[in-house]
């Protein structure tokens, strides 16, 4: 440690610091991209959550049709997203592998597949919409569509990163694990 007052060494001028041990790059590239996907898990589980929300609110008429609409089916399957969510959670402390791995098919089936079936059965609504301007369904006013598809647009960015960052991450942990190996 170091003091405020008193002498100091002679021997350091400041550029003794060459010589100390630094984190190797791969391990500084895999602690930024645990936070990333932590970031995008986080925007996730909001993503989530409002979709939970509109399903929720809508089956146990809370609130009247004409607030909140009927949900889309591609909604339900949708609600299944949780499960890559809290698999990419888990592996991110102890650089699971597995469960990394787990996340990412588990987030093609319920989070990207769903979303793709969502945008093919929302779109001759949209269509109506915007040639003729007759909406049907709402939230809050708005049409249920927008609404929906404004939804979407956000959730296939976020997830198209998230897959993305958990491919370069496994990539890092699959490289330092041969490494181990080989040693």
């Amino acid at each position: 440690m170091t003091s405020r007052v008193g002498p100091r060494a002679a021997s350091t001028n400041g550029s003794d610091f060459k010589h100390r041990e630094r984190v190797a790059p791969e391990y500084q590239m895999s602690a930024s991209q645990k936070s990333e996907v932590r970031k995008l898990n986080l925007v996730h589980l909001l993503i989530w959550l409002l979709v939970a929300a509109q399903v929720t609110v809508s089956h146990f008429d809370l609130v009247s049709h004409d607030t909140v609409s009927m949900p889309y089916q591609w909604e339900y399957p949708y609600l299944l997203s949780l499960l890559p969510l809290l698999c990419s959670s888990l592996s991110l402390p102890k650089n699971n592998i597995s469960y990394m791995v787990i996340s990412m098919i588990s987030a093609g089936l319920f989070s990207v597949a769903p979303l793709i079936y969502g945008g093919m059965e929302m779109f001759p609504v949209a269509q109506q919409l915007y040639r003729h301007g007759k909406a049907y369904r709402f939230i809050f006013g708005f049409s249920a569509v927008t609404v929906m598809y404004l939804i979407m647009v956000i959730a296939v960015q976020v997830h198209a990163w998230q897959l993305y960052y958990m491919k370069k991450l496994l990539d890092s942990w699959f490289n330092a694990t041969q490494e181990k190996k080989k040693k």
